[in-house]
């Protein structure tokens, strides 16, 4: 039954837009329908780091029919849209990326937006939410914050690419933080070589 939920995914201000922009795109390939919400800071990041303008440029960089079957997006202002309330069942949440703003607002519960309502909600109705910062150095605050969300139930997964499939591009060091997030979503997922799995090139010989 979960597989038929939507994940609620959010856009938020910290460095990291292909990994958003690339996890959208895979939700949206395996038919999973998507609650997405970007803050303000979330689309001044898409604009800076992807050239993606506003919602119309995210959909069409997606594919227009496939995002507007499986995408609803919403407002970050609207904290009563269906996100923010437990009744309305999803399959978890995640936040790719997630600014150290929005951690700490969580971590809080201090629910200023629907982004940070939303993942209020996740965390109380125990389904799983994901939380991908991208910050370095991190200070005492961050670690106390990412340490009292991970007791609260949440995965933090910092944007932090391993290499020992000897990446040959950005694409694949992307590729390779959005299969860990696909794989905590229960969403089947092809996009990097599982670690002692043989790869198509070990078929082919």
């Amino acid at each position: 039954m979960s597989r038929a939920l939507p994940i609620v995914m959010a856009l938020t201000g910290a460095s990291g837009a292909p990994y958003g922009i690339r996890l959208l795109e895979q939700l949206v390939l395996a038919e999973r329908p998507v609650r997405l919400i970007v803050s303000s800071h979330g689309f001044r990041l898409l604009r800076t780091e992807s050239d993606v303008q506003d919602v119309a440029g995210l959909r069409a960089h997606i594919g227009e029919t496939a995002f507007d079957r499986y995408v609803t997006v919403y407002d970050d202002a609207d904290r009563g849209a269906a996100p923010a309330s437990g009744s309305s069942k999803t399959a978890g949440m995640v936040i790719c990326p997630c600014s150290m703003g929005t951690l700490a607002s969580i971590a809080a519960g201090t629910s200023r937006s629907l982004v940070e309502r939303a993942a209020d909600v996740t965390l109380k109705e125990r389904r799983p939410l994901i939380l991908v910062p991208r910050e370095t150095p991190l200070s005492a605050i961050h670690l106390e914050n990412m340490l009292r969300l991970t007791r609260a139930g949440a995965v933090v997964m910092p944007a932090a690419p391993g290499f020992y499939n000897r990446p040959t591009s950005i694409a694949q060091l992307v590729d390779f933080m959005v299969a860990r997030v696909l794989d905590h979503l229960d969403v089947p997922q092809t996009l990097a070589p599982r670690w002692g799995e043989p790869t198509d090139a070990d078929r082919a010989d």
